[in-house]
């Protein structure tokens, strides 16, 4: 490494760490204050930067691409409100468990407090929401400021994707200069470790439970013949091991959409995809209490899903010691890797107690619902969130916004053979920063992801369909427009407010023409309304999709679709 000035340096020598850690994406934001990061950034061959503009897509951008890939993105910007706009990827990122690394160029210490430009109190910036915050300093230039910086890289590293993953908070106090100009230096003080190795290597044993309690499971599972596998997304592929362990015990395996284990080559003879719609008849649920739970990874959005958890016991299995239990009513956590322990589960569980009727039972209801929503008239908007199902090529990424398509993804995606991942930002379950988190995951894949949005988030984060296209990164993008927040409609806000209020401050229709605003941004643009001309468009290569649907009418609809499976529930309980 040959260091170029003494700002440069220490940060060269930590960019330079990061890319021996194994950091290959890096988020960037213009500014002067921040041109020692960027550059340096941008320099290194074995990290790919990307440059954005506006800081708060710049931060979610930086998430899809973590939460794609599953390994630390570096995220960097200048000083002042830039470093604020990070905060909600931020607090997504540790809700979720995305491991970041955000970098905030800072004044340094004599130019705070004392009405310098661009300056505010970086300290703690993002309170809690991080793992881990370090003020760097500024050390004179030399061998200690070297091993402090690549340290600090290591620890950055180790601390985001390790234990339970998050974001790391490293603010750097720039002093002049900041421009690249070149200095007389002795590279020799610089120099990391030979080989190529990092300065710090981590090693994380991940945490397993006691032989004791997975042998309790195990026989607590064969001896239950009325129990269920609830999968919700766990950081890790968990979709084979689920799958053996369901067939071991004769048991449902209910799957979250983004879990993984709905789609894809494993076996899915025991997946039920439509357990939303299922559970909302009230009566066969109650038939269908299970005696024991298998919970994996975090709890699946569904409400009538976790009001059905919150009567029965579960076993929580959870990597990250994380508490994502909102019912209150599991009686044990084992901390362990999903996969790992699912396959010790299936081989340890020792002739069960087989109920053939529980499992069947299941897949009956399961199968109710594809024809329940094919007998929906169009456009639907459920149909609509779900016609890429069957078109989709494998290994396709699927980016799911918040509010409604969520939910409509939950109940209605069908479980399918083809390996597609479905991703969405479920922590803090906002809709700001969802067209820049599909950029993430098209950044983190290839250059191509798909997205399913309602036109206010749309609208929420446009600015990333701008970056989207400096960056040449495509989004085909299924949007429905049904003018308004559609998912207020469904709660008792929409009832009892006063109607001219409601739809003024609460349902907030835009009135921004999608086409128009496709030409704008030279997006290629397709109006459909049915499940077939959806995927004629996307096969096309249409970017933005619009399909108009009613708010009103949609609730109709879904109701419509839930008695329809509901009729066909109560025969069978009958």
């Amino acid at each position: 490494m040959k260091p170029l000035n003494r700002t440069y340096a220490p940060i060269q020598a930590f960019v330079d760490e990061l890319a021996r850690c194994g950091v290959e994406h890096a988020v960037a934001c213009p500014g002067s204050r921040n041109a020692p990061l960027l550059l340096t950034l941008a320099a290194e061959p074995r990290i790919r930067s990307w440059s954005v503009l506006d800081e708060r897509s710049a931060a979610f951008m930086a998430l899809g691409t973590a939460k794609t890939s599953g390994r630390p993105v570096a995220l960097t910007c200048t000083s002042g409100t830039a470093a604020a706009n990070f905060l909600p990827a931020v607090v997504e990122a540790h809700e979720a468990r995305v491991p970041l690394i955000v970098l905030t160029a800072d004044r340094p210490p004599e130019l705070r407090e004392v009405g310098a430009g661009q300056s505010i109190d970086q300290v703690k910036l993002y309170g809690s929401a991080v793992k881990w915050f370090v003020e760097v300093g500024n050390l004179a230039p030399g061998r200690e400021s070297a091993v402090h910086h690549r340290a600090l890289a290591c620890r950055a590293w180790a601390t985001a994707g390790g234990g339970r993953p998050g974001p790391v908070h490293l603010n750097f106090g720039l002093r002049e200069p900041l421009a690249p100009a070149p200095e007389e230096m002795d590279p020799e003080p610089w120099r990391g470790r030979p080989d190529g190795r990092p300065w710090v290597t981590v090693s994380e044993a991940r945490a397993r439970p006691l032989r004791e309690a997975t042998e309790a499971a195990a026989r607590a599972i064969a001896d239950t013949p009325r129990g269920a596998i609830v999968c919700g997304p766990a950081g890790e592929d968990v979709a084979t091991a689920a799958a053996s362990l369901a067939r071991a015990a004769g048991w449902p395996l209910l799957a979250e959409p983004t879990s993984g284990a709905r789609c894809g080559t494993h076996d899915r003879s025991h997946v039920v995809a439509h357990y939303d719609a299922i559970l909302r008849c009230a009566g066969w649920a109650a038939a269908h209490r299970p005696d024991l739970v298998l919970r994996i990874g975090d709890t699946p959005t569904s409400k009538p899903l976790r009001a059905w958890l919150a009567e029965t016991r579960q076993v929580v299995i959870d990597p990250h010691a994380a508490w994502h239990e909102p019912t209150r009513a599991a009686d044990q956590v084992l901390v362990a890797s999903p996969d790992s322990l699912c396959r010790e589960l299936a081989e340890a569980v020792d002739r069960p107690r087989l109920d053939p009727t529980w499992l069947e039972s299941w897949r009956g209801a399961d199968a109710l619902a594809p024809p329940a929503l094919a007998a929906t008239p169009d456009p639907s908007e459920a149909k609509a969130y779900v016609a890429l199902a069957d078109a989709l090529p494998p290994d396709a990424v699927v980016w799911v916004s918040s509010s409604m398509p969520i939910r409509d993804v939950e109940t209605f995606f069908p479980s399918i053979a083809t390996p597609i991942r479905l991703l969405s930002n479920r922590g803090a379950n906002g809709i700001d920063g969802v067209v820049s988190s599909a950029l993430g995951a098209a950044a983190a894949t290839g250059g191509h992801a798909y997205l399913l949005i309602g036109e206010l988030a749309l609208l929420h984060d446009l600015g990333a369909l701008l970056a989207g296209r400096r960056l040449g990164l495509e989004l085909t993008i299924v949007c429905v427009n049904n003018g308004g927040g559609g998912i207020f409609d469904f709660l008792p806000v929409a009832e009892h407010a006063d109607a001219e209020t409601y739809e003024r401050l609460v349902a907030t229709p835009s009135g921004v023409d999608l086409a128009r605003l496709a030409r704008g941004l030279e997006l290629g643009h397709a109006r459909a309304e049915t499940p077939d001309e959806i995927r004629r468009a996307a096969g096309d290569g249409a970017g933005l999709i619009e399909v108009r649907t009613d708010r009103a009418l949609n609730v109709a609809l879904h109701r419509e679709v839930f008695a329809r499976i509901a009729r066909g529930l109560d025969e069978r309980v009958a």
